[in-house]
């Protein structure tokens, strides 16, 4: 069974297959730290699922607002006349929490507070936390990533 273990501390996704090392990649989780409640802008932890695989046909660097495509492809000039956007580039995987009361439920619901995996500028830097929650990835690794894991891939936060 494939899982994906990502690491805070190490700031790393580790995709696995019955606990065997498939592939390491450098991730950026929330600039607030790790924690669970709403409006924090920080990293849910514990046992989630992706719950939704969203745009597969997608180019890479499609530009996603709202979990759909604005028909834009991220450029340097894009970037330049939207100076405070958060970009989410090129795919989104979805994560529901599976923990009642830690990461599901109330103010405390990592779906609910649209926590994804999804792609992010080449000049973002990896490997630093820098995000307001989610969970960054070239959108190369994203790529190969999206297309390893299905709808229900368990994923555990760790750190």
């Amino acid at each position: 069974m494939i899982t994906i273990r990502i690491h805070l501390d190490d700031q790393r996704l580790d995709l696995l297959r019955d606990d065997e090392l498939l592939h390491s990649y450098t991730i950026s989780s929330a600039l607030n730290g790790p924690g669970e409640e709403q409006d924090s802008g920080c990293t849910p932890r514990g046992r989630h699922r992706i719950c939704r695989k969203i745009g597969a046909q997608a180019p890479l660097n499609a530009v996603f607002v709202g979990r759909e495509p604005t028909g834009e492809i991220y450029s340097p000039e894009l970037a330049q006349n939207n100076p405070d956007r958060d970009w989410v580039l090129t795919r989104i995987l979805w994560l529901d929490g599976l923990e009642p009361g830690h990461n599901q439920g109330g103010d405390r619901d990592s779906r609910g507070r649209f926590i994804y995996i999804h792609g992010t500028p080449d000049t973002e830097p990896m490997g630093e936390p820098r995000s307001h929650g989610c969970i960054r990835m070239r959108s190369d690794d994203l790529l190969e990533l999206f297309e390893r894991v299905e709808e229900g891939t368990v994923v555990d936060i760790i750190g």
